[in-house]
């Protein structure tokens, strides 16, 4: 059995929404929401990676955990995976579930979804994608998706990430989810490995894995978080949150 553990990378450098993780919503940090979120899927103990004090300071307010790392990681999964040697250095978390902090609006149970696949000990990383039903996003390349193949109900082996539209030929389409559940040790081996081609040239931290012969799968899911990266989305997540709390 794993005993997984739930990482939440967070920074304040976003160009187009400055202090991001602190935007309020509905009177609470969007960190807050994420950290929620995150708590309501029941998947273990949940975890905020920061470089900011303040943001330790909102977890605290509300009885939640962040842990203080350095700030200069190239990337989320190189926070995460500081603050998971922080927060657990005996290792006894086994699989590592990093969600984005941007992510006020996602399902607790898409969260718990990532994590069955760890128990084939062939995969390494676990991640989700939603079926394209848009025309648009199709051809969109901020859409990102995983060209891979069914190995059973809801289930996809990846064999290629793209910002293409792809594969070709009739058949359903994905957009990828960039949340990711990673075995401790291929979330060690990955952190390890330099940026790979592929990854540099599709801008696509997940090739490197793959690259290096690691395998992930694929669980869909039935649809796509609102990540909130401009001031319009922080409206949309407040609006979203809003009419949930009113149900």
């Amino acid at each position: 059995m794993s005993d997984p553990v739930i990482l939440i990378p967070a920074r304040m450098a976003s160009t187009r929404l400055p202090n991001k993780p602190l935007a309020d919503i509905l009177g609470e940090p969007m960190i807050v929401h994420v950290w929620r979120r995150a708590v309501e899927s029941g998947v273990g103990p949940v975890v905020v990676a920061t470089d900011e004090p303040l943001i330790v300071e909102a977890l605290a307010k509300v009885g939640g955990v962040a842990v203080l790392t350095r700030a200069d990681h190239p990337s989320g999964s190189d926070r995460i995976f500081e603050a998971l040697e922080i927060f657990d250095p005996e290792g006894r978390h086994d699989v590592v579930v990093n969600v984005q902090g941007d992510l006020p609006t996602i399902d607790p149970k898409a969260i718990a979804a990532s994590v069955p696949p760890l128990s084939d000990p062939a995969v390494d990383i676990a991640t989700l994608a939603v079926e394209i039903t848009d025309e648009h996003e199709k051809a969109n390349p901020n859409v990102v998706k995983p060209i891979a193949t069914p190995i059973g109900p809801g289930r996809l082996r990846a064999l290629y990430f793209t910002r293409a539209t792809a594969p070709t030929g009739p058949g359903p389409l994905y957009h990828h989810v960039g949340l990711y559940a990673y075995r401790r040790k291929a979330l060690e081996r990955f952190v390890a490995l330099p940026p790979s081609p592929l990854e540099t040239r599709e801008r696509l931290e997940q090739l490197r894995a793959l690259e290096a012969g690691m395998r992930i799968d694929v669980v869909i899911v039935d649809d796509v978080p609102l990540g909130v990266d401009t001031p319009h989305d922080l409206e949309r997540a407040r609006a979203i949150l809003a009419a949930r709390r009113s149900h």
